[in-house]
């Protein structure tokens, strides 16, 4: 813990941090408080679905797109005009008497403006902290975000249930604005410019290291994602068992980052945690007692976080420091896609043959998660004994002759 002790006295480091966790805790509250809402409002869960739809596939375009804005107007514009149109969108939904395909289009947009925060703080992250601490604040930055999703979820039922599903919304934007504002005043944000990117959009994708995380990260929440749908179908939504497994699955991704976010990324490091996450979910599938899942999602979880850091690190060692953005970008896209085929896949199976299908499904999107990683080896950086910094934009200099 004395790497994560040092990393936290660092000057501005908790600081922003906790700003970003705060300004990102909506990701954790939104899908939940629109479905509880939705489904209240014109008692479809049908009606929920497609709002949901709407509002990743928001998300899933405006990743690169947003990422890659901040380049050319500045972190603190893009993140500040995306925060207010998103907070509006999302105060409407809450709000406003709204007709279902009325509701589907200000949930896109609410998706298309959410803030680019995460692209934005590991963009910052290698400008704040010398390389040797760069591989794990990544890895902290990663089990930190599990916070996320284990106190969102709880805060939002609470709140929808307890209060009223407009205030479960409105508590959603209010940590947005309030963690964005926190977020833009962080000094850092001032002192770090994104060089404007003079390739293509998506042109990004063609490094490999890029590719991989991209793949890789949608395998890997695609599985989470299998995951969570199985838990709930076997314990019904309100149960307390899905709610105790799916903390647990999330603690020991919280103690998989903090315990191996220190070790040397080498090249067969993501197929490695891949395959913590693949052997968890695969025993999992054999019992569906709450305790024998417990157990086994909890060693499925210590995988989570340190893959998701070696994805980060990986990427911002294998482009240059205009591009970070857009490539983080990327990879939050294909998260998100994840996250919706994952649930996809599961539905069908829980209908189909039961809550055991779900897992079924987990345990092969692990294995695929697996196996890209492992075939890929050589496409994954080396980063043992090097700095995991983005490459140096460089700029031709102009001869003066006589």
């Amino acid at each position: 813990m004395s790497s994560y002790t040092s990393l936290l006295k660092t000057r501005g480091v908790a600081r922003i941090i906790a700003a970003q966790l705060t300004a990102r805790f909506p990701f954790g509250m939104l899908s939940l408080a629109f479905l509880l809402h939705i489904e209240h409002t014109y008692d479809s869960y049908g009606v929920a679905g497609l709002v949901l739809a709407a509002l990743s596939i928001g998300q899933a375009i405006a990743g690169p797109l947003t990422s890659r804005l901040m380049g050319v107007w500045g972190m603190r514009r893009v993140i500040l005009l995306t925060m207010i149109i998103c907070a509006l969108a999302i105060s409407a939904i809450a709000l406003l008497p709204l007709t279902i395909p009325a509701a589907m289009g200000v949930a896109f947009v609410a998706g298309l403006t959410m803030p680019p925060i995460q692209p934005a703080v590991r963009t910052i992250y290698p400008k704040m902290v010398n390389s040797k601490q760069l591989t794990p604040l990544f890895s902290l930055d990663a089990s930190a975000q599990e916070i996320i999703w284990v106190l969102g979820p709880v805060i939002t039922t609470f709140v929808s249930i307890q209060i009223g599903t407009v205030q479960g919304i409105l508590l959603a934007v209010a940590f947005l604005v309030g963690g964005g504002i926190w977020f833009l005043t962080s000094p850092e944000l001032g002192r770090v410019r994104i060089p404007r990117s003079k390739r293509k959009l998506g042109a990004v994708l063609k490094k490999p290291a890029v590719l991989l995380a991209t793949i890789v990260g949608f395998l890997l929440v695609a599985t989470c994602a299998a995951i969570e749908a199985g838990v709930v179908a076997t314990f019904g939504e309100g149960g307390f068992e899905a709610g105790l497994v799916l903390a647990v699955f999330a603690v020991g991704s919280l103690v998989g980052g903090l315990s191996l976010g220190h070790k040397p990324i080498g090249p067969w490091a993501l197929a490695r945690r891949m395959a913590i996450v693949f052997v968890g979910t695969a025993i999992a599938a054999a019992w569906l007692n709450v305790w024998w899942l417990a157990i086994t999602l909890f060693v499925a979880g210590i995988g989570i976080a340190p893959a998701l850091a070696v994805m980060f690190a990986i990427v911002s060692s294998s482009v240059r420091f205009s591009d970070t953005a857009e490539a983080y970008g990327w990879v939050g896209t294909g998260q998100l896609i994840g996250a919706a085929v994952g649930s996809a896949l599961a539905g069908f199976l829980i209908d189909g043959v039961g809550p055991i299908g779900a897992f079924v499904v987990a345990a092969a999107l692990a294995l695929l998660g697996f196996l890209v990683p492992l075939l890929g080896k050589r496409f994954h950086p080396d980063l043992r004994g090097r700095d995991a910094s983005p490459l140096p934009d460089t700029e031709p200099v102009q001869a003066i002759t006589s």
